[in-house]
């Protein structure tokens, strides 16, 4: 069975290079949100086996919607997804329980590496 994905980005554009780079590989994308407080609602409806998460983003940003996340399900695989330039954030982001990164722009087989290495 495909593993499920939540992709959670504020910019549609990076959401849909992330669905197409998934989908070519054989990973269904569940869901999608735009912000933080959409990806706990999706994640407690939809219990992702992984979820892309951006950094930054308006209302609540990646790493509280992580947090949150984590208190709904402690086993949750979460990969950050930041830009250039955001290594404090990105360590941050580590510490709170994610297990992975990846940096815009995406390059396809970066993004599959950090997935494959966190579904295991």
């Amino acid at each position: 069975m495909a593993n499920r994905i939540l992709v959670v980005d504020d910019a549609a554009f990076m959401r849909m290079m992330i669905r197409d780079i998934l989908g070519k590989n054989g990973f269904e994308v569940v869901g999608e949100a735009n912000d933080g407080h959409q990806a706990i609602e999706k994640f407690k409806e939809l219990r992702p086996d992984l979820v892309t998460m951006d950094i930054t983003m308006p209302e609540m940003d990646g790493i509280q919607a992580l947090k949150e996340i984590k208190k709904v399900d402690p086993n949750a695989k979460v990969i950050m997804c930041s830009a250039m330039g955001q290594q404090a954030m990105v360590i941050d982001a580590i510490q709170a329980g994610a297990k992975d990164f990846i940096v815009k722009p995406f390059q396809a087989d970066r993004v599959l590496e950090a997935i494959k290495k966190t579904l295991g």
